[in-house]
């Protein structure tokens, strides 16, 4: 699994590719692969504002539908139409294309509220 150093994680699996101005928001590649086939992706409309850990939006898979989390409160500014048609591109590139909301932040996130990559790693050993 690749997790990329540049980004920061949550326990639910998300992750955020910025702690100020504009963020991607997306999936981790380990999650992803707990779900397996990814068939249906729900995200909000564009302006939709967003606290921490609200549910933004569903990820369905052959397996199970599970909520997605916001890492931090924001205002989604664009979403990603391209994974909300083809779903499956998910599985292929979960951070450099497979982002699925970008967020204004609505302040800068406190980087002590999200995990780094070798934190996240940690944390899944852990849950195993």
């Amino acid at each position: 699994m690749d997790f990329p150093e540049n980004l920061y994680y949550t326990k639910d699996h998300e992750w955020i590719s910025s702690v100020s101005g504009t963020a991607k928001v997306g999936v981790s590649s380990y999650a992803i692969e707990q779900l397996g086939d990814i068939v249906h992706i729900e995200l909000p409309a564009v302006g939709t504002a967003f606290s921490a850990q609200d549910s933004f939006g569903t990820i369905e898979s052959t397996k199970t539908v599970s909520d997605l989390y916001m890492p931090a409160a924001g205002k989604v500014v664009a979403i990603n139409t391209d994974i909300v048609s083809s779903p499956h591109l998910l599985q292929d590139d979960p951070y450099k294309n497979g982002w699925l909301v970008k967020i204004e932040l609505a302040k800068d996130v406190a980087k002590s509220d999200l995990l780094n990559c070798s934190q996240y790693e940690t944390y899944i050993k852990e849950e195993e």
